[in-house]
This record gives C-alpha cells, structure tokens and sequence, in this order.
C-alpha cells in the first residue's frame, strides 16, 4: 500500500448497537440523535460511538462531509456520552489520596517478574506466539497510528517550562523533522513487517471496546482545555512505563523471529522513552503544577485514568489468550 493511500480517510465503522447507529446515520445524512439510549459505559456500542465522533477531529471518513466536525447537534451528543464516560471514570479512579509525584513514583516500581499474571507485556515475551503479537499490534494500531497527536492539543494550553518540555518530547515523536522517523511511521512499518494491514482505521471493526477506550481516553482528555491536567497526566503515564514495556515487546518480537521494523518501533521506544520520562517529570509536569497548582488532582486523574483503561484491556486479551482464542472481536 502505498503512504497515499494509508493516509486516506477510512470507512465507517460497522454499528455495534442503537448509539453507534445513530452516529453513523447521522454521518451519512439522518438526523443527529435525539435522546441517549442506555448502554453500558464501558461496552462496545458507547466506545465505537465516542470513537466515531471522535475521528472527525483527526482524519474523517470516507464520505462524510469535513463540516460536520462541528455539528451543533453531533457535538451534543457526543458531550453526552462523554460525561457518561467521564462520571464512570471519576467514580472508578481515586484522585484525592495522593500526589501526581506519587501516581508517578508508583508506575516506576518495575517488577522483574509478573507474578500476578497481569502483564501483556510479561507474557508476550515469555510464551507470547506471533499471532499474539500480531494481534496485539493490529488493536495497538488504534492508538499508535495517532499516538502523538492528541498530545498535542495540550500545547497552546500550557506556558513556560510545561510548554517548552511537551514540545520536547513531541518534537522526538513527530520524527525530529524526518518524516520516515515519525514514530506513528515507524509502527506503520512494525505492522508491515508482521503482515498487517497500515491503512489506518483498518482495525477498527475488530477492536473491543476495551480497545478503543484506551484511544478514547486521550481523545477525550486533548479535546478539552479543562482536562488540560488530566492529558498532562496520560502522557506522563505513557512515557514513564513505555520504556520498561518496549524493552519486553523487542525481546517478545525478537524471540518470534519478526523483522527488524517491528523490533525496532519498540528499541527505539526504549531509549527515547527513558529520556522522555525526565522531561515530563521535570519539566511538563513540575511545570504545570508549579504555575498552577489546583490542577495537581486533574494530573493524578490522567495518570491514574490511563492505567484504569490499560488494565481493563490487559485482562481482556490475556483472559483471551491464555483460553487459547483471538483477543479480537
């Protein structure tokens, strides 16, 4: 596939529920939704929903006309199930009990072993099989195809050392000023070299919800200057436990005999990972909270938020594969 054609709008995703069909008649000419159906919070037909909605911000769909980006009624409804998605989250994750240094110090305690049996990580380097790994590349697509762009939303909202720190590091993500090095470039060829369709969006349809909540968290928190300490607080999780993570990918890839890009994506996510982790404790993090320091509970929230949703799909695709079945839908 050539870059031209990876980079294309992809198709709507197929409904999973009354939510998700009502956002896909509506993005192909019905009338927005009127009302809000109950469905589960965490399940598959509100996440696609929320996913959907979302994608407008980033490449679209085909077909879909650009301006209904900003519908008035789109954008309430999505507002809708993002309070849903965030009252869930809030009740479900303490941010009262501790400080954003202390979330963080937390989520470097890096065991030598999983004994807890929790780790996808842990167990794709040690029994992991190729198909496993290819799996767990294609529902990683979802997040790493886009990994650095929500990120970015949070920049004209910061000032002084947050600002100059979160440009850093974003500025190592989008490749340093090559573009065959941007790191969502570099996963692309991660999947090439496992056989896996790069077309983005390709992955959707077979994403479980806990798949594309993970995307939906950053989403969420990157579209809203009010969870400005919240997005804070995701990046400063996802750079302090990618380093030790990337490290186990490399050998589980490695160990199954994939190509150099698929291990390299992750190598290179060791080294540059580790550095980043120091930027974003001193500078992006230390920075905010030093010029606004109300915001430390929102930063505790993303950190701890991340971790909810990651280990939500954690248990989702070791209960999968440990039962000897594809952890996609």
């Amino acid at each position: 596939m050539t870059t031209a054609s990876r980079h294309r709008p992809p198709p709507l995703p197929t409904p999973r529920g009354p939510l998700s069909a009502a956002v896909a008649a509506a993005l192909q000419g019905a009338s927005a939704p009127d009302g809000l159906p109950d469905s589960p919070v965490y399940g598959d037909d509100l996440q696609l929903a929320l996913y959907t909605l979302y994608e407008l911000h980033y490449r679209g769909f085909e077909d879909v006309p650009d301006d209904l980006e900003w519908d008035s009624a789109l954008l309430a409804f999505r507002a809708a199930l993002e309070d849903r998605f965030l009252t869930a989250l809030r009740e479900d994750v303490p941010t009262t009990d501790t400080t954003a240094t202390a979330a963080l110090d937390a989520l470097q305690v890096e065991p030598t072993a999983d004994p807890d049996g929790t780790s996808v990580s842990f167990f794709l380097r040690d029994e992991g099989t190729l198909d496993q790994l290819r799996e767990y590349a294609a529902l990683r697509s979802l997040y790493h195809l886009k990994e650095a762009d929500p990120h970015a939303w949070v920049i004209p909202r910061l000032h002084g050392r947050a600002k100059a720190g979160m440009v850093a590091v974003e500025f190592d993500e989008f490749g340093a000023g090559r573009p065959d090095e941007i790191h969502a470039e570099l996963f692309a060829d991660l999947m090439t070299d496992l056989k896996l369709e790069t077309a983005y969006g390709h992955y959707v349809d077979a994403a479980p919800a806990e798949a594309l909540a993970t995307v939906n968290l950053m989403s969420l928190f990157g579209l809203h200057r009010a969870l400005r300490g919240a997005l804070v607080g995701h990046f400063a999780a996802v750079e302090v436990t990618s380093s030790p993570g990337s490290r186990r990918l490399a050998e589980a890839l490695r160990r199954v005999g994939a190509g150099p890009a698929a291990v390299r994506f992750y190598t290179e996510h060791v080294e540059a990972d580790a550095v980043h982790e120091q930027v974003v404790r001193r500078d992006v993090v230390d920075g905010l909270l030093e010029s606004e320091p109300g915001l430390e509970a929102d930063v505790v929230f993303g950190v701890r938020a991340t971790a909810h949703l990651e280990d939500r799909l954690a248990a989702r695709l070791l209960e999968a594969w440990r039962q000897g079945t594809t952890a996609l839908r």
